[in-house]
């Protein structure tokens, strides 16, 4: 096994590009790789390529026949086919789009594989996430359910127990809706609320279908909510539902629009709070997984002053050799970011905020909405799977 982290990547990922206007600009990548090769980053990681999944390896979680048209409109776009969920603002057509789709698939499944066979115990897709697809439609910008294609392959080649969590701001539920009946797969989702933002599902009701009950876990956030609040919610849940399940392999999604300066969502964390998420996560792992970890990417619209940032933090996390949020942004990338955007890029890898937070063990407020959807939470999932509630 090599000591080192690998990093899953080829510049063919950055075809996945819905058009100039489009939130999901493949900038935010290529920005990413540039700034974490800078920094050092990628030196401390073995970053090796991927071949596309075929369309049998696909076909484990997604409908044979939406495969089949997805390949049509890759050759043809014309406009789309609405009753797959292709042709609109969100998922326009473009050519070419199955095979970098499958590509990215791909490097999930080449990350996961890595792992699970013991070639080295950290591996990532910055490129993947893409956890909204369903088995016969796109949504949310995505095509092909990497994460869910990756877990398939675990699940096929010998995985009992694959947790899935994901930080994301948007709710997991393309990952959730495929192996709600599994009760080998927990997938957990802490999200801003349906409420007030897409795709309207994530309530802490929807727990894991018949013989699958617990295995689907939702925290449901106000919109609002910032570091210490989203913090509190994740320490109070996440630890405890990881370790009820036992996982062998834990399978982690980190979109970042859960960021204050994101367009597109509601929550206010910062740079400082996602990073102390991150470091969470891989406390987690190392405790109950022997260290077997896959990471993947997921949204972020803040193209150039937040996503390069936290998922360089998040790739010197997986490399083993964290990155001081102090550190300055170096000149080339700065002068990289201004050039593109006329705006003056950020000046270091921390925007100075406390990621401290009030414990759940000191008291449940119930006159805080955050501490209801906290609760519910709790009530709901800690019973079904064995949890002492005064935890």
């Amino acid at each position: 096994m090599s000591d080192r982290a690998t990093l899953v990547f080829d510049e063919r990922l950055i075809n996945y590009n819905f058009g100039p206007s489009h939130p999901l600009n493949p900038v935010r990548v290529a920005l990413t790789m540039q700034l974490a090769g800078e920094l050092g980053v990628i030196d401390r990681l073995d970053v090796v390529s991927a071949e596309a999944c075929t369309n049998d390896e696909l076909a484990g979680v997604h409908d044979a026949a939406y495969i089949e048209r997805v390949e049509e409109l890759s050759a043809d776009p014309g406009d789309g086919d609405l009753s797959i969920g292709l042709g609109t603002p969100d998922n326009p057509v473009f050519e070419g789009m199955h095979e970098v789709s499958a590509l990215i698939a791909g490097a999930s499944v080449e990350a996961a594989r890595r792992v699970w066979t013991g070639q080295t115990l950290r591996a990532a897709n910055i490129a993947g996430g893409l956890h909204h697809a369903m088995p016969a439609s796109a949504s949310g910008f995505c095509i092909y359910n990497d994460p869910a294609v990756a877990i398939k392959w675990l699940l096929d080649n010998g995985a009992e127990r694959v947790a899935y969590v994901d930080v994301d701001a948007h709710h997991g539920d393309g990952v959730q809706a495929i192996f709600y009946d599994d009760p080998r797969v927990l997938t957990v989702s802490i999200h801003e609320g349906p409420q007030t933002l897409f795709p309207g599902t994530g309530d802490a009701t929807e727990t894991g279908g018949p013989g699958a009950e617990g295995s689907s876990v939702n925290i449901a956030l106000p919109a609002g909510t910032s570091d210490a609040g989203w913090l509190r919610a994740f320490n109070a849940v996440v630890p405890h539902v990881l370790r009820a399940f036992g996982p062998e392999i834990i399978l982690s999604q980190h979109g970042c629009d859960s960021h204050m300066e994101d367009p597109l969502t509601n929550l206010r964390l910062s740079i400082d709070g996602q990073r102390a998420s991150y470091l969470t996560i891989e406390r987690l792992v190392e405790e109950l997984t022997g260290g077997r970890w896959i990471i993947t990417g997921g949204g972020g619209y803040a193209l150039t002053s937040v996503v390069p940032r936290i998922w360089t933090h998040l790739l010197a996390i997986a490399s083993g050799s964290r990155i001081d949020p102090d550190t300055d942004t170096p000149p080339q990338w700065r002068a990289t970011v201004e050039e593109m955007t006329g705006r003056q890029a950020p000046q270091q890898m921390t925007e100075g905020r406390s990621t401290e937070y009030r414990e759940w063990g000191l008291g449940y407020d119930p006159s805080s909405w955050l501490d209801r959807c906290i609760q519910e939470t709790r009530q709901t999932t800690f019973p079904l799977l064995g949890i002492d509630m005064s935890v």
